[in-house]
């Protein structure tokens, strides 16, 4: 609807004789002031010299006036002017009631969007190294990354979700150290001592690291993510198999080619600072060893030869400073699509105001699988998700745990448990069952339900609600704020919970109205299942 509105304003202003960009369309902070509300009159004020409220009524008018265009009169009650110079919009009641009835007919479809038009999207998430396990951030970002991913099919995009296995370099040579635990050693814990027994006997410091990250991509990080954080990859792609590949050479050659390389103190270096960098970066060192950012050019080539359109990487705090160089060797490769950065920071656990930590492995980091079973997958996602990905979290252990209206999720999945009681009660009244099967049966039969009904004003804003679900996705596949949703949720669940208190919905004396509110709950129950899913959280149908 948004949109609609957005190109309804932009005609009416052309129309007119003025001149702007894009036009912005908001919802009103108060539901009194409408459903849609723009200010574009008094952004055209300024340059047209006029009075806000003059230029808003001309709008007004053009857009309301006989014949102008059926869409206003299709979808809106009322178009009103306001002071200072706000155009609010208000939604007719047979716009809303009608939206309950599309709901009910395309169930899980509905929001479905054409946004991505089938683009291809390589989704990069977690791309942890395989020395340990995954700590809360790696968590975090893998959640945003799932979520992204999901919602990016919703919107019609066509999404590969990746994880960049670091399997060559460095990064080995010092596991293998901290498996023999010599004076080298950079990590430690319980999977060091297992690892330590397996391969103590082995004396090559390359071999240990490279078997020691075998068993912890499979054993360890791919467990916790497929079993407890319940998240599926696409690919996985191998560092390893870039040198392989060739693709690191390929992607060097390719930067010699087009002169984007040159000779420094032995080493060769990429020039970065023509495409923004702020200096610029090595790809080979002096003693011929190709630095980690030449793995990265070839990473990037190799994504560019999938014909990926759209390249989206969901980096830990850590990483802010790798954006510069990676946009730089992207467009220095010659990538013309988009790339896209989502910067998720860490998490501290609390319990009682106090932080708190994990007793079962020694040392100060905790792991996203000791958080699960503390908390259960639905807890740990949803509070996870609630926040702006690039703002620090406060994850508090107590209330994650608790079950009552204080905690999000519980809120949130009462409410869907809650309509799935009341559907269930419909066949225990042998005069409901009958009366109100439309709820259950075929899209012809849920056309004889009088929707025309619901027009109580609880009614009406839970629908309003419903409507927003489809701008919700559009947005969150733009802008990757994947905050959106769990709040959304929370703004529904709530809606839904104020509808329920003050509106009866099982009545055997009055069954249209019963069919027509069983419609609109069941409406509820198809939107919130959906951003339900959408979170990776469960849906339940009893608690």
């Amino acid at each position: 609807m948004k949109q609609e509105i957005q190109k309804l304003i932009e005609k009416a202003v052309k129309d007119l004789g003025y001149e702007i960009g894009e036009v912005d369309v908001d919802y009103p902070k108060l539901e009194a002031f409408g459903d849609y509300t723009t200010n574009v009159a008094m952004v055209l004020s300024k340059s047209a010299k006029k009075n806000p409220i003059t230029v808003a009524e001309e709008i007004k008018n053009f857009l309301v006036g006989t014949g102008r265009d059926l869409s206003v009169q299709q979808f809106f009650e009322k178009v009103e002017v306001v002071v200072p110079g706000y155009i609010n919009f208000y939604l007719s009641k047979e716009y809303l009631q009608d939206k309950v009835r599309e709901i009910n007919e395309r169930e899980n479809k509905f929001g479905e969007g054409k946004t991505g038009k089938g683009k291809k999207v390589n989704n990069e998430f977690i791309s942890a190294n395989p020395t340990g396990p995954l700590h809360l951030g790696n968590g975090r970002g893998g959640f945003f990354g799932d979520v992204i991913g999901k919602v990016l099919e919703k919107a019609g995009y066509e999404n590969v979700n990746e994880y960049y296995v670091n399997d060559a370099g460095e990064q080995l040579l010092k596991l293998g150290h901290s498996v023999l635990k010599d004076e080298e050693a950079a990590y430690s814990g319980e999977y060091i001592d297992q690892l330590n027994k397996k391969f103590a006997k082995i004396k090559d410091i390359k071999e240990i690291g490279e078997k020691s990250a075998k068993i912890v991509l499979d054993e360890i990080i791919k467990k916790t993510i497929k079993e407890k954080m319940k998240i599926n990859f696409d690919s996985w792609m191998s560092e390893k198999s870039l040198y392989e590949d060739g693709y690191i050479d390929k992607a060097i050659e390719k930067l010699k080619k087009k002169e984007l390389t040159f000779e420094n103190d032995g080493a060769m270096w990429l020039k970065t600072t023509k495409f923004g960098d702020d200096k610029d970066r090595v790809l080979v060192k002096k003693d011929g060893q190709k630095t980690y950012f030449a793995s990265d050019c070839g990473y990037i080539l190799n994504k560019i030869d999938r014909k990926f359109e759209k390249i989206i990487e969901v980096w830990g705090a850590d990483h802010h400073g790798y954006i510069l160089r990676f946009r730089a060797a992207a467009e220095a490769l010659g990538f013309k699509g988009e790339l896209k950065f989502v910067i998720v920071q860490l998490v501290r656990l609390v319990k009682d105001g106090k932080e708190a930590k994990m007793s079962k492995r020694a040392g100060n980091v905790v792991y996203i699988d000791e958080l699960i079973d503390e908390v259960g997958l639905d807890a740990v996602r949803f509070f996870f998700l609630m926040y702006d990905a690039n703002t620090h979290m406060t994850f508090d252990l107590g209330l994650a745990k608790e079950r009552s209206e204080k905690n999000p999720v519980f809120y949130v999945q009462y409410a869907h448990a809650r309509i799935c009681s009341i559907l269930e009660k419909v066949k225990e009244s042998p005069l409901l069952s009958r009366l109100c099967r439309d709820i259950l049966s075929q899209e012809e039969r849920r056309n004889k339900v009088d929707l025309s009904l619901l027009t109580h004003k609880k009614e009406l804003s839970l629908i309003r609600e419903l409507d927003k679900f489809p701008q919700i996705i559009e947005d969150v596949s733009e802008s990757y704020e994947v905050h959106k949703l769990p709040y959304y949720a929370i703004k529904l669940a709530d809606k839904f919970h104020s509808f329920y208190n003050d509106c009866k919905v099982l009545d055997d004396e009055n069954p249209e109205l019963t069919s027509a509110r069983l419609n609109l709950i069941n409406a509820v129950r198809i939107v919130l299942g959906e951003v339900l899913r959408l979170l990776g959280v469960n849906s339940p149908e009893k608690m």
